[in-house]
């Protein structure tokens, strides 16, 4: 065995009937169907040791060679909060002047968004997802694989995780994102990857009244014809 193979262990998996696993994926599929992106947050807290296990969920997700490229920060500070908002309605407001097509603009008018970003200060956690091209160990480089799969999954991960516990979020992208890592003081291998708003919503809150595309619409089955 090379020194550098991992020594492997029995699998103990879960296991289920197969009418247990109809039931449970139904009875998944139901829940995360009531998964809505947000905008409208409260600023009621969120006990920080839920956000610790949603960020150890997101961790658990698969990566390229198990290299697991991805930081998790996590800001609650007010005064770091308010400087995220500044740069990300700075960059946002360029974006909705002048950056974004016609066609983009026009897409997201049933959304009622635009480059205001309250929430960013009003949501009690910031999530903010890096990805790393690379690892420095001991002073010298080691090439991550697959970074962007692997981090989209963990995001997935994430954002599961943080409906299942209760709390909402929106998946924001200001773009560029670069401040992110200049406000944050990441490394030079990090580069924002999402950010996060996470709490409970707002009383007021309300969501687009739209619907997701049908089994028929997302999925095409390739099976055996019995002859």
């Amino acid at each position: 065995m090379s020194e550098k193979q991992a020594a492997f262990i029995p699998y103990t998996g879960l296991s289920y009937t197969p009418e247990e696993s109809l039931e449970r994926s139904k009875v998944f599929y139901q829940m995360m169907d009531k998964r809505r992106t947000l905008r409208h947050f409260s600023d009621r807290p969120v006990a920080k040791e839920t956000i610790e296990q949603i960020i150890m969920t997101a961790s658990s997700a698969p990566s390229g060679a198990h290299k697991q490229p991805w930081t998790f920060c996590i800001v609650s500070d007010p005064n770091i909060k308010a400087e995220i908002r500044k740069a990300a309605e700075k960059e946002e407001y360029e974006n909705y002047h002048g950056r974004m097509s016609e066609e983009w603009l026009d897409d997201l008018i049933p959304f009622g968004t635009d480059w205001h970003k309250p929430f960013l200060e009003i949501a009690p956690y910031l999530i903010v997802v890096f990805k790393k091209a690379y690892d420095i160990i001991d002073g010298e480089k080691q090439k991550n694989y697959y970074v962007n799969e692997s981090v989209g999954i963990a995001a997935g991960f994430l954002l599961a995780a943080i409906h299942q516990a209760g709390l909402v979020s929106l998946t924001h992208t200001p773009s560029p994102m670069n401040f992110l890592q200049k406000v944050l003081k990441r490394p030079a291998n990090e580069r924002a990857f999402l950010l996060i708003p996470v709490g409970y919503p707002a009383e007021y809150a309300k969501v687009p009244d739209i619907c997701r595309k049908p089994l028929d619409q997302v999925a095409v089955f390739y099976e055996s014809i019995s002859a």
